[in-house]
């Protein structure tokens, strides 16, 4: 962009061309490639220098001052001995574990249910915050009768399911 004769100009690197656009053309191609560059740099894939920008034309792996020293997965190791995939752990527990849970889930809500049928509710009243005097005055007990139910039911549960407490 020339200052002396107010032109909008766009460098091409192809054709090594300077071409003339109109300062909105200008505007809107720039606003592009400074946010696709500031993505790029942020990401750690372009090092292109402040002096540099006018050459930027979005087209990252073509470009000088790209980072390519990603690494790829998939990419067989210098030893040969496989990919790199091949090393990473899998920390995500197994499908019959999760199955297995849920089904003692299912059991212990079950068994829950049977023994203090007003659990579903005194549970969601305490994801709300309420206290505990708050919650037996909402089920019409009394506090030590509501306490001593909870306790009662949980060293029963934890007997029978003790993996869960």
């Amino acid at each position: 962009m020339s200052k002396k004769s107010n032109s909008f100009r766009i460098y091409d690197k192809n054709t090594r061309t300077w071409y003339e656009v109109s300062e909105d053309q200008y505007k809107e191609y720039d606003r592009k490639r400074t946010a696709y560059r500031k993505r790029m740099q942020s990401r750690g894939e372009c090092f292109c220098p402040r002096n540099k920008w006018w050459l930027c034309d979005c087209c990252c792996l073509d470009c000088e001052f790209h980072n390519n020293k990603g690494v790829s997965l998939d990419e067989p190791l210098p030893d040969g001995e496989g990919t790199l995939a091949d090393y990473i752990p899998d920390n995500a527990p197994l499908i019959e574990d999760v199955l297995a849970d849920k089904a003692e889930l299912e059991q212990l809500i079950k068994r829950l249910q049977e023994l203090m049928p007003e659990a579903i509710k005194i549970g969601e009243l305490r994801l709300e915050g309420l206290s505990d005097e708050t919650i037996a005055d909402i089920i019409r007990i009394k506090r030590t009768t509501f306490r001593s139910r909870l306790n009662k039911v949980k060293e029963k549960l934890s007997e029978e399911f003790p993996d869960w407490f």
